[in-house]
């Protein structure tokens, strides 16, 4: 930890690709603002994404980085995290990745509770492949491939996340760039797995879910006296489907993270002497 970090020191030399206005801006410049608010090194910080528009975080933070298959981003960053504790792991990923074909793996990423942020980039819609409906789109939600909307109702992250035990569970808005950096920031100095959806408007292919809608219906839990130890009103609020709130729902603040009760006290390539030789070599080797 550093108190001489600074948010462009998490700035890599690649330009964003991303499209004019895309909400993902505002959610990467906030993640690279809690990484040097919470004094973390770009050294020290390994950030693993998935695929989609949101993939692409890597390339544009200056920190260790990989870029992983679709929806199998967490199980990285959980194996990135035990293999070495001493590294701030930052998981990213959009709600195709995350909450479709890699909704498996977020439950039993959320139980573990394994020490690691998870921010997802929610925009309700697949943007790479061009405007299909995604877990998050609303029911009537109009795209070329479903003409007459998914006919589904849309999977509820903030539930899945409560009930499969999460110990720290927010939501954040791309655009309002204070408030989502210090949701984040909370989620990287929580004791154990820390979730933040954050609403990342795309302005190429959802003309419903806008900046303009998440200004109007966004509640601050900040404005609503929440307590956000109270499990009972946190299960309230996630499941009130009228209101979009912001901030933390649920944190539990005795929370004792996956690593601290059954991973390493120090990172694998510091193996102690007396470990199989052909294991140390091999740990050695990729670190």
């Amino acid at each position: 930890m550093s108190s001489d970090v600074r948010f462009t020191d998490f700035k890599s030399d690649k330009q964003p690709t991303w499209c004019p206005g895309c909400g993902d801006f505002g959610t990467m410049n906030g993640m690279m603002k809690a990484l040097a608010n919470t004094g973390n090194d770009p050294d020290d910080t390994f950030v693993v994404a998935g695929i989609g528009c949101s993939g692409k975080i890597g390339t544009y933070m200056h920190s260790y980085a990989l870029h992983g298959v679709h929806g199998r981003a967490l199980p990285v960053g959980t194996g990135v995290k035990l293999a070495n504790p001493d590294l701030e792991v930052m998981v990213a990923g959009g709600d195709g990745d995350g909450y479709s074909i890699g909704a498996g793996h977020f439950v039993h990423a959320v139980r573990r509770n394994v020490d690691m942020t998870y921010v997802v980039m929610d925009n309700r819609i697949y943007g790479l492949t061009k405007g299909q409906a995604s877990p998050t789109s609303r029911e009537d939600f109009e795209t070329s491939t479903t003409p007459e909307g998914p006919k589904q109702p849309p999977v509820n992250p903030l539930a899945l996340a409560l009930s499969a035990g999460g110990s720290f569970i927010a939501q954040s808005f791309s655009t309002d760039a204070q408030r989502h950096a210090e949701i984040v920031q909370e989620a990287i100095e929580h004791d154990g797995f820390g979730f933040v959806n954050v609403f990342s408007p795309c302005v190429t292919f959802n003309d419903v879910d806008t900046y303009d809608y998440f200004r109007d219906a966004i509640v601050d839990l900040d404005d609503e006296d929440h307590d956000a130890t109270d499990r009972d009103a946190a299960k309230e609020k996630i499941l009130d489907a009228d209101k979009e709130y912001q901030g933390i729902l649920y944190q539990n603040e005795e929370s004792v993270p996956y690593s601290d009760l059954h991973g390493l006290d120090s990172n694998m390539a510091e193996i102690p002497d007396g470990a199989p030789e052909d294991a140390t070599d091999l740990v050695r080797e990729f670190y």
